[in-house]
């Protein structure tokens, strides 16, 4: 599991970021050590014992543990990890506290640790601990049989200079076969008999008729490709010109390109607006789900804590009955029963706390899974959004390309922003109230 600790300060703000409702499940599994039994003052109680040092100010160690996330982690492997860390730092013994949360399918653990030796009243050192628990970290990916991630095996495959990026592709073109492209110009030119005709034509079929710079007449499609008429229509090119007249008088290519995105910019705005919104309705279902799903699992867990709780203490005064009173229990102590009965109960109270951590384990890693379904379909979904997301700008980036420059269009509009970002930084240095002369 990947481990990310560091020392700091700041008891309340930690204990309050340990605490924090946005995680789907809190458990405070342990506070050990310290004279306070909730989380807030224990920390707290750790800042306190640091006031008597001379100058330690990080006088806790926090660390998170993350397991791989398809692994369900039992809670006496993240004991074993923490108290593998502890002893790796040094800090065997300290007042700690280990809190679960759980959130989008996901079980990670905290331990907090008080750097403070009570007895000399000075802050433990923790030399090289990011080291330290890179090498336990890399031992636990190695015994439990995980995945271990790339940068972690080696780091120098953390370097983003290694990475590939498929956005630097080249530019998608289009998907129609050769043989439909020239079914296109060729019904087109069959079925009309003028000018006008033949542009609507083509127009139906999503060609526009431009002047071409090294042929005479050329059409483009909505990608920006360009066809010379006369090749792809299996005509002469003096019956084209015929037909359409003469080539100076046609739009350019590039003026052909400008009204296509003049045209397209707008429909693709529509499209990604339309897209945001079914996005937006599909994440407030998903949403609705989730909270269902985590009420359900929080009385789930609750059922099953009252139970345990109710057997405990049948069990508990199961146990304390076989302890015989008066003359009998000075008996039994005389002759060693006591101290046999007294074992067979401590045997029989870890047995009982073994079986309730595995029927806990149990339950979450149930839970786990279901939320982790929940997740992966959002996930997913949500991919399928950025990535036509992306698409679409790419394509709106790609027509704006094509929009003719104008250079004093451009220099209105940065004088625009400037004034605009100005204003902003008035409003927000003077007030609401402030009102700009004009």
């Amino acid at each position: 599991m990947i481990l990310n600790g560091s020392q700091r300060g700041g008891s309340s703000n930690l204990a309050a970021h340990l605490l924090k409702e946005e995680n789907e499940h809190v458990e405070v599994h342990e506070i050990r050590g310290f004279a306070c039994d909730d989380l807030k003052g224990a920390l707290n109680e750790a800042y306190a014992l640091s006031r008597g040092t001379k100058r330690c100010k990080q006088f806790l160690f926090s660390l998170s543990l993350n397991p791989p996330r398809e692994e369900n982690v039992g809670v006496a492997d993240f004991e074993a990890a923490i108290e593998r860390i502890e002893r790796k730092l040094g800090l065997t013994g300290q007042p700690r506290a280990i809190v679960f949360h759980e959130k989008e399918g996901r079980r990670h653990a905290h331990a907090v640790w008080s750097r403070i030796n009570a007895e000399e009243m000075k802050a433990i050192p923790l030399s090289y601990s990011k080291l330290k628990m890179r090498d336990v970290s890399r031992e636990l990916y190695r015994e439990h049989g995980w995945k271990m991630p790339r940068g972690l095996a080696n780091s120098q495959e953390r370097n983003p200079k290694n990475f590939t990026f498929s956005e630097w592709q080249q530019a998608k073109r289009i998907g129609k076969k050769p043989t439909a492209i020239k079914t296109d110009f060729q019904d087109a030119w069959a079925i009309s008999d003028s000018k006008a005709a033949f542009i609507h034509a083509l127009e139906e079929r999503g060609y526009k008729i431009a002047r071409g710079d090294r042929r005479g007449f050329v059409a483009l499609d909505i990608h920006g490709e360009v066809y010379s008429i006369p090749r792809q229509a299996n005509v002469k090119t003096r019956a084209v010109r015929e037909r359409l007249g003469d080539e100076k008088e046609l739009p350019s290519v590039d003026e052909v390109k400008a009204q296509f995105a003049k045209e397209m910019i707008p429909a693709f705005w529509r499209m990604k607006e339309l897209q945001g919104r079914e996005y937006q309705s599909y994440k407030t279902l998903v949403e609705s789900r989730r909270e269902r799903l985590v009420k359900r699992q929080q009385r789930e867990r609750k059922a099953l804590s009252d139970k345990q709780t109710q057997r405990q203490a049948v069990e508990i005064k199961t146990r304390q009955a076989r302890f015989r009173s008066g003359l009998k229990g000075f008996w039994d102590r005389l002759s060693g029963q006591h101290k046999r009965i007294q074992k067979r109960n401590e045997l029989e109270a870890y047995e009982a706390l073994m079986r309730e951590r595995q029927q806990k384990d149990r339950l979450i890693f149930e839970h786990l899974t279901h939320r982790q379904q929940l997740q992966r379909m959002f996930m997913q979904e949500r991919g399928e959004f950025i990535a036509q997301r992306r698409s679409l700008c790419r394509d709106i980036k790609q027509y704006r390309s094509q929009m003719p420059k104008d250079r004093a269009a451009l220099r209105d509009s940065s004088v625009r922003q400037h004034q605009h970002k100005t204003a902003k930084q008035t409003l927000r240095t003077r007030g609401p109230d402030f009102t700009p002369e004009r």
